[in-house]
């Protein structure tokens, strides 16, 4: 059992005889479904033959990384504990269903430049979805997407962020696409009713995303770049939030926190927020404290567990509702604050807007540059 699991689990207690990999509660569920090629046992409570002890004594994880996950290129996401079962079902079919990573002759779905389909988009004045037709292009460094045969929107690939969201969305499926349009963020909610076809889709996405990265910045490695492509969000969840006036109220909002972009929403699937905050560094005058400045009455009924956001412009009062989320949210703000700002993070911020922020492309990535990955080269047009 020695060696770094393919597993997102720290400690598994499952194992797969016939595959000789350790994996978790959570993935024995998904290699059950795979009977063919895959076959499972509780390490604590199944009955081990000595035939198979020796089968996972001589494989094992690290053998088993060696094989299936030989050749898995810098852009496709490896998922984690917190993530969806659609991420990581797709990530273990991938890996011993179709061998997609074993082997330099085998042809990836999503890395040929272009994709073009159906997805099902949510409306963005309504709740029904319908399909749309999508096309991804490496040519253009471009998503977009249909209205019958004209382009509806045409969206940038270094200004998307990508989620998959079940819950929020209520499909299994469910991918948010985040990204600006006329400086304001927007929220595409989409699905697909095959698991493999969304994940394709959103590896494509990082794909085209790395891609366009390494035209730019020629001399940066893999790396380096990967922290630039679709992440997790922070955290996200409901607070109340009090107005920039003296007698304005508490208004309960959804909070979105992307790197260091707070953004806040009516609803969790409105199309567009309602505002955005720039959280900057510890040195760069930010600051997260508990509780509210003295005066500020507490938010509604028991929204009694405040929060001050300190920025250079403003601070920000908002209000939990249990005091565990409030202590999520203040260990969450620490982090981000605590956090050295880096160049990219300084092209985010704009003072013009009191705070708010903007996610930059790599134009005005470079401009504010002050370490090197490589001399940038014009993006293909």
């Amino acid at each position: 059992r020695v060696g770094h699991s393919p597993c997102p689990m720290w400690d598994p207690e499952w194992a797969s005889y016939t595959l000789g990999v350790f994996i978790c509660l959570k993935c024995s569920g998904i290699h059950r479904n795979l009977p063919e090629l895959s076959r499972v046992k509780s390490l604590q409570m199944g009955h081990w033959e000595e035939t198979q002890v020796k089968f996972l004594a001589q494989h094992g994880n690290l053998v088993a990384r060696g094989t299936y996950e030989a050749l898995v290129p810098a852009y496709y996401y490896q998922p984690n504990q917190a993530d969806c079962q659609v991420l990581r079902e797709q990530w273990i079919r991938a890996k011993y269903e179709r061998q997609e990573f074993s082997s330099p002759e085998q042809k990836l779905p999503y890395s040929n430049g272009q994709r073009e389909g159906t997805l099902w988009k949510r409306g963005r004045d309504q709740a029904q979805y319908h399909p749309c037709r999508f096309l991804l292009s490496e040519r253009d460094s471009c998503l977009k997407y249909f209205s019958k045969q004209d382009p509806k929107m045409t969206i940038q690939v270094d200004r998307i962020n990508a989620n998959f969201q079940p819950e929020k969305t209520g499909q299994a499926h469910g991918l948010q696409l985040t990204f600006l349009q006329d400086n304001r963020t927007r929220n595409l909610f989409v699905y697909h009713p095959d698991g493999k076809e969304i994940v394709d889709w959103f590896n494509s996405i990082r794909f085209v995303q790395l891609h366009y990265l390494k035209v730019a910045f020629p001399k940066a490695r893999d790396d380096e770049l990967r922290d630039r492509l679709t992440c997790s969000f922070l955290k996200e969840g409901y607070m109340e939030k009090r107005g920039p006036g003296p007698r304005d109220g508490f208004k309960r909002r959804w909070f979105t926190l992307d790197r260091r972009r707070l953004m806040y929403f009516k609803d969790p699937l409105d199309a567009f927020a309602k505002g955005e905050v720039f959280i900057g560094s510890r040195e760069h005058g930010y600051d997260i404290r508990r509780g509210l400045p003295p005066g500020v009455p507490q938010g509604h009924g028991t929204w009694q567990h405040g929060l001050t956001l300190v920025t250079p412009d403003r601070h920000y009062l908002f209000a939990c509702e249990m005091e565990s989320e409030q202590n999520d949210w203040f260990s969450t703000f620490s982090r981000v604050i605590e956090k050295p700002m880096t160049p990219q993070d300084h092209a985010s911020e704009c003072p013009d807007w009191g705070g708010h922020c903007q996610t930059p492309d790599l134009h005005s990535l470079e401009a504010h540059r002050g370490q090197n990955l490589g001399t940038r080269v014009p993006p293909p047009k």
